[in-house]
């Protein structure tokens, strides 16, 4: 299941975030210097929730939380679609991250899937687009799972944990999505039901 965190999800995002840092800040950008760090601060937590909504509500970033379980109610990781473009781009970039002990079980192909139905079919987006530094093999697997096309690599694209970071980029536009659905669907979701 995916839903937009809120402040409520402060212990169980920040048990995994804590747990499986070394795991998981290797592929992000460093914090701004003085930035406060909301695995420490609910209150700091709560704000970036509200970021969030407000991004929503603007209509340029949707941010979930990917929960799991029998009950769906085991927080997994977060995935987001940030930086939407609307006009003749329609576009908008996805980012995800998983807990390492529940990596490999294949939440996040189907996060992005349901993300994807989501970008396409209730944004209306025309494309949706991931970066990956080229050493990330998980998150390459997961853009393969899902038949996202490599577009080949932008070099220095990123600052990430501290250095400019090729990333390979992929991509899936409205006209794929329409082409796979079905094929998605049943292979990620349906059969889950």
């Amino acid at each position: 299941m995916l839903r937009p965190l809120v402040a409520e999800d402060f212990e169980a995002w920040r048990e995994v975030r804590i747990r499986a840092r070394d795991w998981l800040v290797k592929w992000e950008p460093l914090p701004a210097p003085g930035q406060p760090d909301a695995t420490e601060d609910r209150r700091v937590f709560a704000f970036r929730c509200g970021a969030r909504e407000r991004e929503r509500q603007l209509g340029t970033g949707y941010g979930f939380g990917v929960f799991v379980g029998t009950r769906r109610d085991r927080f997994a990781g977060e995935i987001n679609l940030s930086s939407v473009q609307r006009g003749p781009y329609q576009n908008a970039y996805v980012g995800y991250w998983m807990d390492e002990a529940l990596a490999g079980n294949s939440y996040t192909p189907e996060a992005l899937v349901v993300l994807c139905r989501f970008a396409f079919e209730e944004l209306g987006l025309h494309r949706v687009q991931a970066s990956i530094i080229p050493r990330n093999a998980p998150s390459h697997r997961v853009v393969a799972k899902v038949g996202m096309r490599n577009e080949g690599t932008a070099l220095r694209y990123l600052e990430i944990d501290g250095r400019w970071e090729d990333h390979v980029r992929y991509a899936m536009t409205a006209e794929d999505w329409a082409e796979r659905r079905q094929e998605l669907m049943g292979r990620w979701i349906l059969e889950k039901v």
